[in-house]
C-alpha cells in the first residue's frame, strides 16, 4: 500500500479485546489507531471500525450495540463460537478466523494426546518422578496400545484431515462423521455419530463449539463406543457432556480419555483430575510460539486487507463478504 493508503489506514480505530500475542498489539499500534480497555467509553467505541478478538473473548450483542461503525471482527483462533456470528451477519459485519496456520500444530497435539492416553505415558512419567521405578519396579504393562485400533473422527475439516494423515502413518484405520459426506475423501463415512462410535474404538473429537454441537458426545454415544473405547477431544469442551463422560469413565463404560479442552475452562472437574485413566492438558493444542505468532499475524493481516483492499483473507462462512472491494475513506 502506498503512503497515502497508510495514512488512511492509520486513522482507522481498532478495538482489541482479550489476550493476544505481543506482535498483534505492536503491529496494530503501528498500522492503526488502537483502542484498548483503557478507553472504552461510548464516544471512543462509536468510532471503532474493527475488532481484534482474542481467543474466547466474547463478542456478543452487548458489545456490538456499542460499536455502530463496526465493519469486521478478526478472531484469534480457528474456532469462533465466542463471536455472535448471527448478530454480526445481521449487521453486515464480517467475521474472520485463523485457519490453516494452526492445523499441523493441533494435529500433532492430537496424536500426542492419543499416544499419552493409550500408552499411559504421563502416568508412567509420574511413576518415575515419584521414585517408584527404583522402589517398586517397572511401570505396569499398559492396558491398551494403538495396534489394531480404529479411529473415528468427528469433524473431518482441515485439522481432522491432518489428524487422519498422521493416524494412517501409525497404522490406524480411519473413518469419520460430519454434517455431510465428503466426496473427495476415501475414508468410510457414517451418517450418524452413534453409528461411528459403534464402529470404532477410538473417537477423536475435532468439532467446533456452539449450540449445534453442544453435548453431541453424551451417555448414548459413550455406551456405543464401548469398554475398550478411548475419547480424545481437541475441538471444544462443550461438545462432550462432561458429567456423562465422568460417569462413563468411573463405570468402565469406556476405557480412557485424553482432553485438551473442557466445558468451563479453565475450571476442570476434580473428578477428572483424580482419575488415572484420563490425560489432561490445559488447552495447548496450538500453543507454540511459532503457531500462535502465525495466528496473530493472520488477525493483523485480515484487518489490514479489509481496510487496505476491501476484502478479508479468511472470512467465516456465516457472515457476509462483499463481492466488490469496500472503499476506504479517511476520517470525516
Amino acid at each position: 500500500m502506498d503512503s497515502e493508503g497508510d495514512g488512511v489506514m492509520s486513522a482507522v480505530e481498532i478495538l482489541m479485546v482479550g489476550r493476544m500475542p505481543a506482535l498483534v498489539e505492536r503491529q496494530l499500534r503501528e498500522r492503526f489507531t488502537l483502542v484498548t480497555g483503557a478507553d472504552t467509553s461510548d464516544v471512543a467505541l462509536s468510532r471503532v471500525r474493527g475488532v481484534a478478538s482474542g481467543a474466547h473473548a466474547p463478542v456478543g450483542p452487548e458489545l456490538l450495540q456499542r460499536l455502530p461503525a463496526l465493519e469486521i471482527v478478526a478472531n484469534f483462533g480457528v474456532g469462533y463460537d465466542s463471536v455472535d456470528v448471527a448478530c454480526c451477519a445481521e449487521g453486515g459485519i464480517v467475521v474472520t478466523n485463523t485457519p490453516d496456520v494452526l492445523t499441523e500444530e493441533v494435529a500433532d497435539t492430537a496424536l500426542g494426546l492419543l499416544l499419552m492416553t493409550a500408552r499411559e505415558l504421563s502416568a508412567s512419567e509420574r511413576w518415575l518422578r515419584a521414585g517408584r521405578w527404583a522402589r517398586d519396579g517397572a511401570y505396569p504393562l499398559t492396558r491398551t496400545t494403538l495396534r489394531g485400533r480404529t479411529l473415528g473422527i468427528l469433524g473431518l475439516g482441515r485439522i481432522g484431515k491432518a489428524i487422519a494423515r498422521r493416524a494412517e502413518a501409525f497404522g490406524l484405520t480411519v473413518m469419520y462423521h460430519g454434517r455431510h459426506r465428503q466426496e473427495d475423501v476415501a475414508y468410510p463415512y457414517f451418517e450418524t455419530l452413534e453409528g461411528l462410535a459403534g464402529a470404532c474404538d477410538t473417537l477423536m473429537v475435532v468439532a467446533p463449539g456452539g449450540a449445534e454441537t453442544r453435548h453431541l458426545i453424551d451417555a448414548k454415544i459413550l455406551k456405543a463406543l464401548g469398554p475398550e473405547g478411548i475419547v480424545i477431544n481437541i475441538g471444544r469442551g462443550t461438545v462432550i457432556d462432561e458429567a456423562a463422560l465422568i460417569e462413563a469413565l468411573k463405570a468402565g463404560t469406556i476405557l480412557a480419555a485424553g482432553l485438551d479442552v473442557f466445558e468451563h475452562e479453565p475450571r476442570v472437574p476434580q473428578a477428572l483430575i483424580d482419575m488415572d485413566n484420563v490425560v489432561l492438558l490445559p488447552h495447548v493444542g496450538s500453543a507454540s510460539q511459532h503457531t500462535r505468532d502465525g495466528m496473530g499475524q493472520l488477525v493483523v493481516d485480515n484487518l489490514a486487507s479489509w481496510f487496505g483492499e476491501g476484502r478479508p483473507l479468511t472470512p467465516v462462512p456465516e457472515t457476509p463478504v462483499p463481492q466488490t472491494p469496500v472503499t476506504v475513506t479517511g476520517p470525516s
